[in-house]
């Protein structure tokens, strides 16, 4: 027994030694890739104001494993070691690949995440959230917010803003089942996470919701929350809708974004980027993936973008962009159910033209996506 600290010590070596970041640049250093610690699948990340990347990840089998957090401060190559976030064993899912956790940072730089529970029989998904304790050793007990509504299905968000509101967002059924009758509903919490009032819908419009698909929730720099989600209005019109809030998630005004008829669900996932000045989002349409910067006052005057690739291989885009007004989109190709496959990425200049040849390369696994990051100076990393 008095040799157990110094093999605890040893493992803690190797495993920040297995954590340690390779990173391969391309020649102009615009963007740096690395693989997700520990072989982990569906990356979530973000720097924070000090330059600090905070991620989370999925580890185990994809019906049921555990989410982990990772940190790397400013200036260093290692991340620290993982931090379990569920607290209940095996209660999240990568399974379809848009079910997985979402990380937010809110007040203090405290970090949420909200993720989606497994089917069990006799019971239904529930809609789990956990944040970070105060002395940020641990996370809290996870917890179920949906109080009312149903059907949890596609994946659900969350967004955090510096004054100490959170919002759990996920669509679900009400009174009425069927895609067709599908809401939006927000869990909004005013005291940093540590109450939830009863989920409400966040549109009163009746667009339905697209069952299997993703959706994602976003503060910005200006204390607004947003939102993005796939409709199934009639069970066919599955387009994509932009929800935005200036009153702290009170009400939300939409904005059609995307139109895209289909019969079946693409289980597609969107995502937001903050930049200067400007509201980016990412999502996919028939197969192609697009990026736009959003004018919430001129909504006719968005233009998406198209990625540079096949139409019908291209799934689950990420964005991020630097104070240059470059945006780097990020997206999967040839990825499916039960398949895995390309890692595709681009950098666009202010006015949406390409800076670079597309590039691709092999290595995401099944069930995964990438995320993707802006660096202090203005380089991108690719997590993938």
């Amino acid at each position: 027994m008095k040799h157990q600290p110094c093999q605890k010590l040893l493992i803690l070596t190797l495993f920040l030694v297995a954590l340690t970041v390779h990173l391969s640049a391309q020649s102009d250093g615009s963007v740096k890739l690395f693989r997700v610690p520990n072989n982990g699948l569906q990356p979530q990340a973000v720097i924070d104001a000090r330059g600090t990347l905070q991620l989370i990840y999925f580890v185990g089998e994809p019906g049921g494993g555990d989410l982990y957090y990772v940190r790397r401060d400013a200036g260093k190559s290692e991340f620290t070691a993982p931090l379990r976030i569920n607290s209940e064993p095996n209660t999240a899912v990568a399974t379809g690949t848009i079910r997985g956790a979402h990380l937010a940072i809110g007040k203090n730089g405290r970090i949420h995440v909200a993720w989606n529970g497994p089917h069990k029989p006799g019971h239904e998904a529930a809609m789990f959230y956990a944040r970070m304790n105060d002395a940020r050793t641990a996370f809290e007990a996870q917890r179920n917010v949906m109080q009312f509504s149903a059907g949890l299905d596609g994946g659900g968000s969350v967004a955090a803003d510096k004054s100490g509101n959170v919002f759990v967002v996920w669509h679900g059924n009400g009174e009425q089942t069927g895609e067709e009758h599908r809401r939006v509903w927000v869990a909004r919490s005013m005291d940093d996470g540590k109450t939830f009032a009863r989920e409400v819908p966040a549109w009163n419009e009746a667009t339905g919701a697209c069952g299997c698909c993703g959706m994602r929730a976003f503060g910005d720099q200006q204390g607004r929350v947003h939102l993005l989600y796939r409709a199934a209005r009639e069970n066919v019109n599955r387009d994509m809708y932009l929800l935005s809030s200036d009153n702290h998630g009170q009400s939300f005004s939409g904005t059609l974004l995307d139109k895209w008829k289909l019969d079946v669900c693409p289980m597609s996932s969107a995502t937001f980027a903050d930049g200067a000045n400007e509201l980016l989002a990412a999502w996919e349409t028939q197969g192609q993936v697009y990026f736009a910067a959003l004018d919430l006052k001129k909504p006719q005057s968005i233009f998406p973008v198209p990625a540079t690739g096949i139409a019908g291989k291209s799934k689950h885009p990420v964005i991020a962009t630097n104070a240059r007004k470059e945006t780097m989109l990020v997206w999967t190709a040839g990825t499916g159910w039960k398949k895995g496959g390309s890692l595709a990425w681009q950098r666009y200049d202010a006015n949406g033209k390409p800076i670079d040849p597309k590039s691709e390369m092999s290595g995401i696994p099944v069930w995964s996506f990438a995320a993707v990051v802006t660096e202090k100076d203005g380089s991108f990393t690719i997590i993938y």
